[in-house]
């Protein structure tokens, strides 16, 4: 299908922070969130779904546009499932097909596990849940070492380690023109934030296991086809493994959705079925 949507903005005031959020067509909702990723980064899929869906977006609190009243409150699963929650039930068309990708896919299993009311069918692509993994101590302080090479200065190599840490392969000039040089400073108050206030908590986060295998929502859990061997494919599975779900497998990588979005798109279509 070809897209033709225009997105509308809008904002919503919510404890602690006025988020931005974007709307694009009409039908069944469904809800694409990262975090930090926000919703600029899903625009293309998001348009290429609205042909038939209505579709939320937003930027997760403490970047780009929702601000924060207080700039050093710690970004949590629990608050930004919350967050998710009110712009559901602001809009006023759900239930949901919710969704997310790494830390936003936290936030989403986050979401089904508190509110599986507003939730029809979670996507879980690919969660960096680091507690599920039998190496959980190497795991924890290896982003403890990220975050501390960030706050000494460091940037690039902060990023250096977060690859390495993560199993992903970014060669050096990519990585300097990504984090290095002149950036846009919301970028970069948005990276800072995200060191200093979200990663720590989202890669901490352990979903009860007590309650989210029994609810009612269906739960899928996304893992890249070329993502064989990275981190969040080591958790994902370790997640699956958890619950009894085998994971599906998406289009490209830990980013498909950027670097492909229309194959995305009809991956995504295919796995949802009946279930949008």
């Amino acid at each position: 299908m070809t897209p033709t949507s225009t997105a509308t903005t809008h904002t919503l005031d919510v404890p602690g922070a006025r988020l931005h959020y974007e709307v694009r067509g009409t039908g069944p909702l469904i809800v694409l969130v990262g975090a930090p990723m926000d919703a600029a980064a899903f625009a293309p899929l998001a348009e290429l779904l609205a042909t038939d869906h209505t579709v939320l977006t937003t930027d997760p609190r403490g970047h780009q546009g929702s601000v924060l009243d207080d700039p050093e409150q710690d970004s949590t699963p629990q608050l930004r499932a919350d967050d998710l929650a009110r712009l559901i039930t602001h809009l006023g068309v759900g239930p949901a097909v919710v969704f997310g990708s790494s830390g936003g896919a936290v936030s989403a299993l986050a979401l089904v596990q508190s509110e599986p009311d507003l939730v029809t069918t979670v996507i879980a692509h690919e969660p960096p849940l680091g507690e599920l993994l039998e190496d959980r101590d190497q795991v924890r302080a290896g982003t403890e070492d990220v975050i501390a090479t960030y706050r000494s200065g460091d940037v690039l190599g902060a990023w250096r380690k977060f690859m390495v840490n993560a199993n992903i392969v970014m060669p050096e000039p990519m990585l300097q023109q990504v984090f290095g040089g002149d950036r846009d400073p919301r970028q970069v108050a948005g990276e800072r934030y995200w060191f200093d206030h979200e990663l720590r908590g989202t890669v901490a986060w352990e979903p009860d296991m007590a309650v989210l295998p029994s609810i009612p929502s269906r739960i899928i859990i996304g893992i890249g086809s070329e993502s064989t061997g990275q981190h969040c494919d080591r958790t994902s599975r370790a997640l699956g493994a958890a619950i009894g779900v085998a994971p599906t497998v998406f289009p490209g990588g830990h980013t498909g959705f950027v670097e492909d979005p229309a194959m995305f798109a009809v991956r995504l279509r295919e796995v949802l079925g009946g279930a949008s």
